[in-house]
């Protein structure tokens, strides 16, 4: 099932977006992590589901992954048993999802998976509700973090949940990380390790330094994939964070309040402390 204008409308705009530095592409480094993917790591995926939703199964719910990368979440949630929407505004992140979808579950029935926006309120109220929306590490790439979460709230359905994560804002902090991020974007692509090279060492000097130190170098970043919700290897993580374009925050009081006032509760939740990353939170629709 494809919505071919909506195909064509999204791809156009990415590219246009692409092509001015105002958007990185995380299609493409998704495609790099595809040849990485092992049973392993889908495993973990299907764990980390079942540990945010506090089931073992899915049996019998709809399942909707706004924004879903490379579809590994979309098959863990699948092969838990739901049945799966998977959509992206990325068309190198829609080619990747339905790769998955051609590896695991060939010509399913219940796994569509298709181009579209979390921007696009009509695409999104042709969707239906959800007993499950997943939109993890997305809605603040999309250039309107908080009307992005304005559309995902009607999508849930009675005693459905939203899973979320949000970058947590760090005030100035965060508005450096965004000026090297648009850097990064506008570079010419054979230039990009002037920012590269020294935001790794930032990134990832002190815990090589550590793992030194304990006489296990590189152990961190060896096993981070086990770590890993969506079992992504360190370099891949390194590529998204630092050419993350467009890149909005926000505090967990915000996220809560902002969703408090649209019906929900919150059932689970984990910051990063005040520090660089996600917050991530799983919301229950209470009316």
């Amino acid at each position: 099932m494809t919505r071919q204008p909506q195909v064509d409308m999204d791809s156009t705009s990415h590219q246009a977006e692409v092509a001015c530095g105002e958007r990185f592409q995380f299609g493409a480094n998704w495609a790099g992590f595809l040849h990485k993917l092992d049973d392993r790591r889908i495993a973990l995926a299907e764990r980390s589901l079942q540990a945010m939703l506090r089931t073992d199964t899915l049996v019998g719910k709809r399942f909707l992954d706004a924004g879903s990368g490379s579809g590994l979440l979309s098959l863990a949630a699948r092969r838990l048993g739901a049945s799966v929407h998977s959509f992206d505004f990325d068309p190198q992140s829609v080619q990747c999802t339905q790769e998955l979808r051609r590896r695991y579950f060939p010509d399913d029935p219940d796994w569509v998976v298709e181009s579209g926006s979390v921007l696009d309120p009509v695409y999104l109220r042709h969707l239906g509700r959800f007993d499950v929306v997943y939109s993890w590490g997305v809605l603040h790439h999309t250039g309107a973090m908080w009307e992005a979460m304005e559309n995902m709230a009607p999508l849930v359905d009675e005693a459905g949940r939203l899973c979320i994560a949000i970058y947590n804002d760090q005030g100035w902090r965060s508005r450096i990380w965004l000026a090297i991020k648009r850097v990064y974007n506008r570079l010419p692509v054979g230039m990009r390790w002037l920012v590269l090279g020294p935001a790794m060492m930032r990134l990832w000097g002190p815990r090589m330094l550590l793992d030194a130190a304990r006489g296990q170098p590189f152990h961190t970043w060896r096993h981070y994939a086990d770590k890993s919700a969506r079992g992504m290897d360190a370099w891949r993580d390194v590529l998204d964070w630092v050419g993350g374009l467009p890149f909005e925050v926000a505090s967990p009081d915000a996220v809560f309040e902002f969703h408090r006032q649209r019906g929900f509760v919150l059932d689970q939740l984990a910051t990063v402390g005040g520090r660089l990353g996600c917050n991530e939170f799983v919301f229950k629709r209470s009316c």
